[in-house]
């Protein structure tokens, strides 16, 4: 981080106070004097603050929120009362991505909705806190199969599947979608929700998981980005159907060129 030295700038420490002592403040005195001989300081001001539950601290700050035109994200400690045809999806999201609050989610979430779910199989690859393949299964799918690579997300995914009661339409595992793991599974929607150069990495299984007829949602695209995976996918065979963008994020909905989807 580059501090501008030549403007006035602020720096704050905290001490606890099981190891706070005479000696380390006058320590502190010590180094802002001898700092004051370079430039100018002001006086060091001391404050006693009482400690916060950081773990619990943030959660005064996930309000729900809505992410779609349906679906609305709530976290299970904050009310929230649906109107017309909302779809709730209660989410702790723990140490998983996968608010609702970024734009790639907002974006995977809003293309979702433009499709017809009912009665239908998705898989959520790159599932994190489990939003999207929750939200799929509100929004009428028959079965939803989730993955992602980190463990710490598949654990906090599958909590979120209990909130929900989704069990047993929804299913989340541990996986990198490496090639070694045998054939993909077809499913009639699949949604990538991961940045562009693993979209672009694992391309290959990802279309293998899309049925001849169905349509391949992607998100996670930062603008710059954009042309690789776009080659890529065109090179397999595939067609850009739908685009979304919110601020440098972008999102696609793919469909294979030899299909007829007008």
């Amino acid at each position: 981080v580059r501090v501008d030295v030549s403007r006035p700038f602020r720096i704050r420490t905290f001490i606890p106070q099981a190891t706070f002592d005479a000696a380390s403040l006058e320590s502190i005195r010590n180094g802002i004097w001898h700092l004051g001989q370079l430039r100018g300081t002001s006086e060091l001001v001391v404050e006693t603050r009482n400690e916060e539950d950081w773990a619990n601290a943030w959660k005064a700050h996930y309000k729900p929120v809505r992410v779609g035109t349906r679906v609305v994200v709530r976290p299970p400690w904050q009310e929230y009362d649906p109107t017309g045809d909302d779809l709730v999806v209660l989410l702790d999201p723990g140490m998983a991505f996968g608010t609702g609050t970024h734009p790639t989610t907002q974006i995977a979430l809003r293309l979702l909705e433009t499709l017809e779910l009912t009665d239908r199989t998705v898989f959520d690859v790159g599932t994190g806190s489990g939003i999207i393949a929750i939200a799929a299964a509100k929004l009428g799918a028959s079965k939803v199969d989730g993955v992602d690579i980190d463990a710490v997300s598949v654990r906090q995914a599958q909590t979120n599947i209990d909130l929900n009661d989704a069990r047993p339409t929804v299913s989340i595992w541990q996986s990198a979608m490496e090639p070694e793991v045998g054939a993909v599974p077809v499913y009639d929607i699949v949604v990538a929700n991961i940045i562009a150069r693993v979209l672009v990495e694992i391309s290959e299984r990802i279309v293998a998981a899309v049925s001849p007829n169905g349509p391949l949602i992607l998100s996670g695209i930062i603008d710059s980005k954009e042309e690789s995976v776009i080659e890529r996918y065109r090179a397999l065979g595939f067609e850009l159907v739908a685009r979304q963008q919110i601020e440098d994020w972008i999102g696609h909905i793919w469909h294979r060129t030899e299909v007829d989807v007008s």
